[in-house]
């Protein structure tokens, strides 16, 4: 008998429907996965089945077996509905550090779901927090309960908040996007830990993701979704040996492409950078704590060399110190060491950096975050200018704009009003095609790329990267790529640069390093990522 059983489910917003009568089910003990691009209607289908899908309309069942008792999830008066949530059916977001509350502890957190569901007492709640911890493999678990959010690291965070879905020991745990903000080492064990509990506990698990690596590892079945339609499921061995449909077969051939020129013939070198080291302020415990403080080094004795034209992927795990190199290498970061930007001193002051200021720029990972919300894309992407070249008129800033926004691929015939519009008018690959143009406008000869590509589905990610690797040809520009995906920097880079601890595992070119892998490390990381 199935677990859960959706038949003909339909949800509109304001009169637009968005999910085109939806049929799936899992039985006891199964694990589905929902796949499908951005805007597809996977998230806003799982939501609904709890209600949590604000502001839609809903027809059609969900048919939920709990027991000998059978209820129709869609039907369910709002007491009934928040008696299943958590206990019965539980979910995992897709971003921890925004779905846990910042000014309650884990275990807190943990023991309020314990107390509200079970009605165990404040010890018991405390006691049994820290055995869910343990039960997600984070170290120290008594300790890690009083940790706050902030203090974990993200998969830390993440097994958190597994642990919390987990407390009532739910039929069916819903994971939307459970490793998508991870590195390759830490979404492997997420997903190991997942397997491991779904087996233990005996519980369904819908699987909602974009990663068909992913699905492949994971899942028994798989459901394909289409702009608010399933468009092929079957099993996870089936569906991948022989794809039916043309939109599955297109998901499964996105994978990022190497289009790169492989010789570029500019030698000028963009970044060097001799025995860097960033350490940060850390309290010492007890009374020393009050006259001194200790220092937690981020990244040591670094070296790296970066010729126009080429890009250099920097990869490790979270923590691993490639952020703290990106912004020591925008020069928003205090270093030591010797760091040169286009042959002249960079890093020595505000004032004696703002001549090359405009030859280094960003790109963010999220950038739905990285975009101000009260500010049009025109103002946005020409922000730069206002600062970088103060002499333009209006009309000439707002041609620039225009200009650089069509290099991007977006232009007012494919988007009215285009300047005029805001970020969340926009999708989540449209806007870093934002962000992008926001870099190129004051003309830099080197980016730097953080994670550029990761919050994004695999056809946007694709369609990202190939516009990067046009711009690179076309500009000879410098990339300093920061990632934990190795097939994007099997795409996109000439040399590669493996960190741990803050320090240099290996670096070399990128065939050498992934083909012939010199340090365990850089084997165990490869290992991960397949």
């Amino acid at each position: 008998m199935s677990l859960l059983q959706v038949q003909g489910l339909e949800l509109s917003f304001g009169g637009r429907t968005v999910v085109h009568g939806v049929d799936f089910e899992i039985k006891a003990g199964e694990k589905l996965a929902l796949v499908g691009e951005s805007g597809s209607g996977k998230t806003v289908t799982a939501l609904s089945l709890l209600g949590l899908a604000q502001g839609a309309q809903a027809q059609g069942h969900a048919w939920f077996a709990s027991g000998a008792r059978k209820f129709d999830l869609l039907r369910l008066p709002a007491r009934q509905l928040q008696a299943i949530r958590g206990q019965d059916i539980a979910m995992i977001f897709q971003e921890p550090m925004t779905a846990l509350n910042p000014v309650f502890t884990i275990g807190e957190q943990i023991a309020e779901v314990l107390q509200l569901k079970i009605g165990l007492t404040p010890a018991e709640c405390a006691q049994a927090a820290i055995e869910l911890i343990a039960d997600t493999g984070i170290d120290d678990p008594a300790r890690r309960a009083k940790a706050y959010p902030h203090q974990l690291s993200g998969g830390q965070r993440q097994r958190a908040m597994i642990a919390m879905a987990l407390a009532c020991r739910p039929q069916l745990l819903l994971a939307d996007e459970p490793t998508t903000a991870l590195d390759v080492t830490v979404r492997k064990q997420i997903l190991d830990l997942l397997t491991d509990l779904q087996k233990k506990y005996g519980m369904a698990v819908l699987l909602i993701t974009h990663d068909l690596n992913l699905v492949r590892q994971f899942a028994d079945r798989v459901a394909v979704m289409e702009s608010g339609r399933i468009v092929e499921q079957g099993a996870v061995a089936d569906l991948f040996a022989a794809p039916q449909h043309a939109y599955t077969r297109r998901l499964m051939a996105s994978k990022p492409v190497r289009n790169v020129l492989e010789h570029p013939a500019r030698a000028e070198v963009a970044l060097v950078a001799r025995g860097i080291r960033v350490a940060y302020p850390v309290p010492r415990p007890g009374l020393r704590g009050w006259f001194s403080h200790g220092e937690f080094v981020a990244v040591s004795q670094l070296e790296l060399e970066l010729p126009c034209g080429q890009t250099l992927g920097v990869v490790g795990e979270s923590g691993s110190g490639k952020s703290t190199l990106a912004l020591a290498a925008l020069g928003l970061l205090k270093f030591e060491g010797a760091m040169s930007l286009f042959g002249q001193s960079w890093g020595a002051g505000v004032h004696a950096d703002r001549a090359l200021r405009k030859d280094v720029q960003v790109v963010f990972q999220d950038p739905f975050s990285s975009l101000s919300p009260r500010m049009t894309v025109e103002e946005i992407v020409g922000e730069g200018l206002l600062v970088h070249e103060p002499g333009l008129s209006a009309a000439q800033r707002c041609q620039r704009v225009k200009k650089t926004l069509d290099e991007v691929g977006l232009d007012e015939g494919q988007f009215p009003g285009l300047l005029a519009r805001y970020p969340h008018q926009f999708s989540g690959g449209q806007r870093q095609r934002i962000a992008i143009a926001r870099a190129l406008i004051v003309q830099p000869r080197l980016l730097v790329l953080d994670e550029p590509t990761s919050a994004l589905d695999v056809t946007m990610a694709q369609q990202i990267l190939q516009l990067l690797q046009g711009l690179q040809r076309e500009r000879g520009l410098a990339y300093l790529l920061i990632t934990h995906d190795v097939a994007v920097v099997r795409a996109m880079a000439h040399h590669v640069l493996v960190m741990q601890g803050g320090k240099m595992m290996e670096r070399g070119p990128v065939a050498q390093v992934f083909g012939q892998p010199q340090h365990e490390y850089t084997r165990i990381l490869l290992a991960a990522a397949e």
